[in-house]
Protein backbone atom coordinates (compact mmCIF):
# COMPACT_ATOMS: atom_id res chain seq x y z
CA UNK A 1 0.00 0.00 0.00
CA UNK A 2 0.91 3.54 -0.47
CA UNK A 3 2.35 5.28 2.70
CA UNK A 4 1.53 8.55 4.26
CA UNK A 5 3.65 10.81 5.02
CA UNK A 6 3.64 13.97 6.84
CA UNK A 7 4.43 17.59 5.12
CA UNK A 8 7.21 18.04 7.64
CA UNK A 9 8.67 14.61 6.27
CA UNK A 10 8.48 15.60 3.02
CA UNK A 11 10.26 18.77 3.34
CA UNK A 12 12.99 17.23 5.58
CA UNK A 13 13.58 14.09 4.04
CA UNK A 14 11.81 13.18 0.73
CA UNK A 15 12.15 16.58 -1.90
CA UNK A 16 14.60 14.42 -3.96
CA UNK A 17 11.74 12.10 -5.27
CA UNK A 18 9.41 13.26 -7.81
CA UNK A 19 6.22 14.91 -6.68
CA UNK A 20 3.03 14.40 -8.56
CA UNK A 21 0.30 17.07 -8.27
CA UNK A 22 -3.01 14.99 -9.19
CA UNK A 23 -5.34 18.11 -8.73
CA UNK A 24 -7.48 20.20 -11.43
CA UNK A 25 -5.15 22.48 -13.77
CA UNK A 26 -7.12 25.45 -12.66
CA UNK A 27 -5.92 24.38 -8.56
CA UNK A 28 -2.10 23.73 -10.34
CA UNK A 29 -2.17 26.77 -12.31
CA UNK A 30 -3.39 29.12 -8.98
CA UNK A 31 -0.83 27.84 -6.59
CA UNK A 32 1.34 24.47 -6.66
CA UNK A 33 4.07 22.85 -4.30
CA UNK A 34 7.44 23.68 -6.31
CA UNK A 35 8.62 21.48 -8.87
CA UNK A 36 5.78 19.39 -8.54
CA UNK A 37 4.53 17.93 -11.63
CA UNK A 38 0.52 18.35 -12.71
CA UNK A 39 -0.60 14.99 -13.67
CA UNK A 40 -4.58 15.46 -13.22
CA UNK A 41 -7.63 13.56 -12.27
CA UNK A 42 -9.89 15.46 -13.78
CA UNK A 43 -9.85 18.36 -16.13
CA UNK A 44 -10.97 21.68 -14.70
CA UNK A 45 -14.52 20.77 -16.00
CA UNK A 46 -14.81 17.18 -15.05
CA UNK A 47 -14.03 18.54 -11.46
CA UNK A 48 -16.43 20.99 -11.48
CA UNK A 49 -19.44 18.42 -12.88
CA UNK A 50 -18.17 15.99 -10.25
CA UNK A 51 -18.50 19.17 -7.39
CA UNK A 52 -21.76 19.57 -8.85
CA UNK A 53 -23.09 16.45 -8.75
CA UNK A 54 -21.72 15.53 -4.80
CA UNK A 55 -23.73 19.19 -3.91
CA UNK A 56 -26.90 18.49 -5.88
CA UNK A 57 -27.17 14.77 -5.31
CA UNK A 58 -24.66 12.47 -3.44
CA UNK A 59 -21.06 11.92 -2.62
CA UNK A 60 -22.15 8.00 -4.01
CA UNK A 61 -23.01 9.59 -7.40
CA UNK A 62 -20.18 12.16 -7.20
CA UNK A 63 -18.10 8.83 -7.00
CA UNK A 64 -19.51 7.05 -9.66
CA UNK A 65 -19.22 10.14 -12.18
CA UNK A 66 -15.61 10.56 -10.90
CA UNK A 67 -14.93 7.15 -11.93
CA UNK A 68 -16.71 7.34 -15.36
CA UNK A 69 -14.13 10.48 -16.20
CA UNK A 70 -11.03 8.79 -14.50
CA UNK A 71 -11.42 5.11 -16.16
CA UNK A 72 -10.55 5.92 -20.02
CA UNK A 73 -6.98 7.84 -18.30
CA UNK A 74 -5.60 4.85 -15.94
CA UNK A 75 -3.24 4.21 -18.84
CA UNK A 76 -2.24 7.71 -19.25
CA UNK A 77 -1.61 8.06 -15.42
CA UNK A 78 0.72 5.24 -15.80
CA UNK A 79 2.57 6.84 -18.63
CA UNK A 80 2.83 10.21 -17.18
CA UNK A 81 4.13 8.71 -13.80
CA UNK A 82 6.39 7.69 -16.01
CA UNK A 83 7.75 10.04 -17.58
CA UNK A 84 8.19 12.15 -14.18
CA UNK A 85 9.86 8.88 -12.09
CA UNK A 86 11.10 6.48 -14.29
CA UNK A 87 12.65 5.11 -11.32
CA UNK A 88 9.24 4.85 -9.87
CA UNK A 89 9.84 5.91 -6.56
CA UNK A 90 7.00 9.02 -6.33
CA UNK A 91 5.14 11.21 -4.05
CA UNK A 92 1.95 11.74 -4.70
CA UNK A 93 -0.71 15.07 -3.20
CA UNK A 94 -3.72 16.06 -4.29
CA UNK A 95 -5.54 19.15 -2.12
CA UNK A 96 -6.25 17.84 1.33
CA UNK A 97 -5.10 14.11 0.92
CA UNK A 98 -7.93 12.58 0.26
CA UNK A 99 -9.66 10.40 -2.20
CA UNK A 100 -7.76 12.08 -5.15
CA UNK A 101 -4.55 11.06 -4.18
CA UNK A 102 -4.81 7.63 -2.41
CA UNK A 103 -6.73 6.49 -5.18
CA UNK A 104 -4.40 7.39 -7.75
CA UNK A 105 -1.38 6.47 -5.37
CA UNK A 106 -2.95 3.16 -5.29
CA UNK A 107 -3.16 2.57 -9.00
CA UNK A 108 0.52 3.47 -9.19
CA UNK A 109 1.79 0.64 -6.96
CA UNK A 110 -0.72 -1.79 -8.39
CA UNK A 111 0.81 -1.53 -11.45
CA UNK A 112 4.38 -1.37 -10.75
CA UNK A 113 5.64 1.38 -8.65
CA UNK A 114 8.11 0.84 -5.88
CA UNK A 115 7.64 3.86 -3.16
CA UNK A 116 4.91 5.44 -3.12
CA UNK A 117 3.99 8.06 -0.92
CA UNK A 118 1.21 10.18 -0.33
CA UNK A 119 0.79 13.75 1.49
CA UNK A 120 -1.07 13.57 4.36
CA UNK A 121 -3.68 16.32 4.05
CA UNK A 122 -2.05 17.91 0.86
CA UNK A 123 -1.11 20.58 -0.56
CA UNK A 124 -3.49 22.43 2.16
CA UNK A 125 -0.94 21.18 4.34
CA UNK A 126 2.21 23.39 2.29
CA UNK A 127 -0.18 26.46 2.28
CA UNK A 128 -0.42 26.17 5.73
CA UNK A 129 3.48 25.87 6.50
CA UNK A 130 4.45 28.29 4.02
CA UNK A 131 2.59 30.98 5.53
CA UNK A 132 3.23 30.69 9.25
CA UNK A 133 7.19 29.71 9.37
CA UNK A 134 8.78 32.79 9.30
CA UNK A 135 9.38 33.27 12.94
CA UNK A 136 12.98 31.78 12.69
CA UNK A 137 15.77 33.78 11.78
CA UNK A 138 17.61 36.59 10.92
CA UNK A 139 16.88 39.56 8.84
CA UNK A 140 19.17 42.35 7.60
CA UNK A 141 16.74 44.77 5.67
CA UNK A 142 18.43 46.24 2.52
CA UNK A 143 16.83 50.06 1.88
CA UNK A 144 17.69 52.90 -0.09
CA UNK A 145 15.89 55.33 -1.91
CA UNK A 146 14.43 54.34 -5.54
CA UNK A 147 17.45 53.78 -8.04
CA UNK A 148 20.32 52.86 -6.02
CA UNK A 149 20.45 49.43 -7.13
CA UNK A 150 19.59 47.49 -4.06
CA UNK A 151 18.87 44.52 -6.26
CA UNK A 152 21.91 44.31 -7.96
CA UNK A 153 23.38 44.47 -4.79
CA UNK A 154 21.67 41.79 -2.70
CA UNK A 155 23.09 39.89 -6.16
CA UNK A 156 26.61 40.71 -5.07
CA UNK A 157 26.10 39.59 -1.67
CA UNK A 158 24.73 36.81 -2.75
CA UNK A 159 27.62 36.33 -4.80
CA UNK A 160 30.26 36.88 -2.36
CA UNK A 161 28.71 33.36 -0.16
CA UNK A 162 25.50 35.75 1.62
CA UNK A 163 22.27 33.99 2.60
CA UNK A 164 19.70 36.60 -0.10
CA UNK A 165 15.90 36.49 -0.14
CA UNK A 166 14.97 38.18 -3.69
CA UNK A 167 11.32 39.45 -3.19
CA UNK A 168 11.52 41.05 -6.29
CA UNK A 169 12.69 38.04 -8.24
CA UNK A 170 10.10 35.94 -7.01
CA UNK A 171 7.48 38.21 -7.57
CA UNK A 172 9.09 39.05 -10.92
CA UNK A 173 8.46 42.81 -10.08
CA UNK A 174 10.59 45.50 -9.67
CA UNK A 175 8.62 46.87 -7.03
CA UNK A 176 7.31 50.61 -8.85
CA UNK A 177 4.93 52.03 -11.03
CA UNK A 178 8.03 50.70 -13.81
CA UNK A 179 8.37 47.84 -12.47
CA UNK A 180 7.45 45.24 -15.13
CA UNK A 181 9.48 46.27 -17.31
CA UNK A 182 11.73 43.87 -18.14
CA UNK A 183 10.25 41.27 -16.25
CA UNK A 184 8.45 37.78 -16.92
CA UNK A 185 4.60 37.79 -16.00
CA UNK A 186 4.32 37.98 -12.46
CA UNK A 187 3.04 34.84 -10.47
CA UNK A 188 -0.51 34.45 -8.82
CA UNK A 189 0.38 35.89 -5.13
CA UNK A 190 -0.45 32.24 -4.04
CA UNK A 191 2.77 31.12 -6.15
CA UNK A 192 4.67 33.59 -4.73
CA UNK A 193 4.06 32.39 -1.61
CA UNK A 194 5.17 29.17 -1.71
CA UNK A 195 8.00 30.15 -4.04
CA UNK A 196 9.35 32.14 -1.21
CA UNK A 197 8.69 29.89 1.50
CA UNK A 198 10.69 27.26 -0.60
CA UNK A 199 13.75 29.34 -0.83
CA UNK A 200 13.65 30.60 2.88
CA UNK A 201 13.57 27.00 4.37
CA UNK A 202 16.88 26.36 2.43
CA UNK A 203 18.42 28.94 4.80
CA UNK A 204 20.84 28.59 7.40
CA UNK A 205 19.15 30.10 10.31
CA UNK A 206 22.18 30.96 12.20
CA UNK A 207 23.11 33.04 9.76
CA UNK A 208 21.58 36.75 8.29
CA UNK A 209 19.41 36.72 5.46
CA UNK A 210 19.89 39.67 3.32
CA UNK A 211 16.42 41.39 1.97
CA UNK A 212 15.23 44.07 0.15
CA UNK A 213 12.78 46.75 2.11
CA UNK A 214 9.75 46.65 0.24
CA UNK A 215 5.96 47.66 1.05
CA UNK A 216 3.19 45.00 1.34
CA UNK A 217 2.69 44.11 -2.06
CA UNK A 218 5.08 43.93 -4.88
CA UNK A 219 3.40 44.23 -7.96
CA UNK A 220 0.29 42.35 -7.84
CA UNK A 221 1.37 40.10 -4.95
CA UNK A 222 1.54 40.61 -1.28
CA UNK A 223 4.25 39.25 1.11
CA UNK A 224 3.20 37.07 3.66
CA UNK A 225 1.73 38.49 6.51
CA UNK A 226 4.64 37.32 8.90
CA UNK A 227 7.20 37.89 7.02
CA UNK A 228 6.32 40.90 6.20
CA UNK A 229 6.02 41.98 9.80
CA UNK A 230 9.90 40.07 10.45
CA UNK A 231 11.33 42.85 7.61
CA UNK A 232 9.63 45.43 10.37
CA UNK A 233 10.76 44.03 13.08
CA UNK A 234 14.48 43.95 11.15
CA UNK A 235 17.59 46.70 11.24
CA UNK A 236 17.66 48.73 8.52
CA UNK A 237 20.43 49.18 6.43
CA UNK A 238 19.85 52.76 4.19
CA UNK A 239 22.03 53.30 1.69
CA UNK A 240 22.02 56.86 1.17
CA UNK A 241 23.27 57.87 -2.41
CA UNK A 242 22.61 61.36 -4.53
CA UNK A 243 20.14 61.67 -6.64
CA UNK A 244 21.75 62.26 -10.05
CA UNK A 245 23.62 58.83 -9.37
CA UNK A 246 20.50 57.23 -9.05
CA UNK A 247 18.91 58.46 -12.02
CA UNK A 248 21.83 57.67 -14.13
CA UNK A 249 21.33 54.00 -12.81
CA UNK A 250 17.61 53.96 -13.65
CA UNK A 251 18.49 55.54 -17.11
CA UNK A 252 20.43 52.43 -17.69
CA UNK A 253 17.96 50.21 -16.86
CA UNK A 254 15.09 51.66 -18.17
CA UNK A 255 15.90 53.93 -21.24
CA UNK A 256 15.81 50.77 -23.89
CA UNK A 257 12.47 49.58 -22.51
CA UNK A 258 9.40 50.27 -24.22
CA UNK A 259 8.20 54.14 -24.50
CA UNK A 260 4.79 53.46 -24.06
CA UNK A 261 4.95 51.12 -20.86
CA UNK A 262 7.23 53.93 -19.20
CA UNK A 263 4.64 56.81 -20.09
CA UNK A 264 2.25 54.11 -18.97
CA UNK A 265 4.09 53.82 -15.37
CA UNK A 266 4.50 58.21 -15.33
CA UNK A 267 0.74 57.69 -16.03
CA UNK A 268 0.03 55.54 -13.20
CA UNK A 269 1.76 57.92 -10.57
CA UNK A 270 0.38 61.16 -12.13
CA UNK A 271 -1.83 62.33 -8.81
CA UNK A 272 1.30 61.96 -6.56
CA UNK A 273 3.18 63.91 -8.92
CA UNK A 274 0.72 66.55 -10.00
CA UNK A 275 -0.81 67.79 -13.53
CA UNK A 276 2.24 69.53 -14.47
CA UNK A 277 4.96 67.72 -13.43
CA UNK A 278 3.07 64.84 -15.21
CA UNK A 279 3.05 66.59 -18.57
CA UNK A 280 6.88 68.06 -18.42
CA UNK A 281 7.49 64.07 -17.59
CA UNK A 282 5.26 62.96 -20.91
CA UNK A 283 7.17 65.48 -22.93
CA UNK A 284 10.59 64.47 -21.81
CA UNK A 285 9.58 61.13 -22.60
CA UNK A 286 8.83 62.41 -26.33
CA UNK A 287 12.03 64.14 -26.44
CA UNK A 288 14.02 60.98 -25.16
CA UNK A 289 15.36 62.69 -21.80
CA UNK A 290 15.01 59.87 -20.18
CA UNK A 291 17.88 61.30 -17.32
CA UNK A 292 15.67 64.52 -16.67
CA UNK A 293 12.43 61.81 -16.80
CA UNK A 294 14.22 59.91 -13.82
CA UNK A 295 14.99 62.78 -11.82
CA UNK A 296 10.87 64.12 -12.10
CA UNK A 297 9.91 60.64 -11.00
CA UNK A 298 12.63 60.40 -7.86
CA UNK A 299 10.90 63.55 -6.65
CA UNK A 300 7.88 62.06 -5.64
CA UNK A 301 9.23 58.62 -5.06
CA UNK A 302 11.81 59.68 -2.36
CA UNK A 303 8.97 61.58 -0.72
CA UNK A 304 7.28 58.54 -0.91
CA UNK A 305 9.86 56.16 0.84
CA UNK A 306 10.97 58.93 3.56
CA UNK A 307 7.43 58.48 5.21
CA UNK A 308 8.10 55.12 5.50
CA UNK A 309 11.55 55.63 6.65
CA UNK A 310 9.76 58.63 9.21
CA UNK A 311 7.70 55.64 10.91
CA UNK A 312 10.20 53.41 11.74
CA UNK A 313 11.85 53.31 15.38
CA UNK A 314 15.05 55.69 14.32
CA UNK A 315 17.40 52.72 16.58
CA UNK A 316 17.21 50.04 14.32
CA UNK A 317 17.96 52.21 11.11
CA UNK A 318 21.81 52.36 9.96
CA UNK A 319 22.42 55.06 7.09
CA UNK A 320 25.50 54.58 5.19
CA UNK A 321 26.43 56.98 2.76
CA UNK A 322 27.62 55.58 -0.75
CA UNK A 323 29.76 57.74 -4.00
CA UNK A 324 28.12 55.40 -6.37
CA UNK A 325 26.04 52.62 -6.91
CA UNK A 326 28.72 50.11 -8.31
CA UNK A 327 26.82 47.16 -6.88
CA UNK A 328 29.91 45.34 -5.81
CA UNK A 329 31.69 48.20 -4.01
CA UNK A 330 28.66 48.65 -2.19
CA UNK A 331 27.92 45.23 -1.76
CA UNK A 332 31.51 45.11 0.40
CA UNK A 333 30.90 48.18 2.18
CA UNK A 334 27.46 46.79 3.33
CA UNK A 335 29.19 43.61 4.50
CA UNK A 336 32.20 45.25 6.28
CA UNK A 337 29.74 47.73 7.93
CA UNK A 338 27.35 44.51 9.61
CA UNK A 339 30.54 42.99 10.92
CA UNK A 340 31.76 46.02 12.60
CA UNK A 341 28.11 47.25 13.95
CA UNK A 342 25.94 44.24 14.41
Amino acid sequence: MPQDISITNYLQSYTHLPLIDVRSPGEYEKGHIPNAVNIPLFTNDERAHVGTVYKQESQEAAVQLGYKYVTPKLQWFIDESLKAAPQKNIIIHCWRGGMRSHAFAQHLKDNGFNEVYVIDKGYKAYRRVALNNFNVGTINLLGGYTGSGKTHILHQIEAKGHQVLDLEGLASHKGSAFGNIGMDKQPTTEQFENNLYWRWRQFDYTQPIWVEDESPNIGDVNIPMYLFQKMRESKLFFIEISKEERARLLVEEYALGDKARLANGINRISKRLGNDVTKKAHLLLEQDNFYEVALLTLGYYDKYYKRGIDKRNTDDIHFINMPGTNAAKNAETLIEYTKQHV
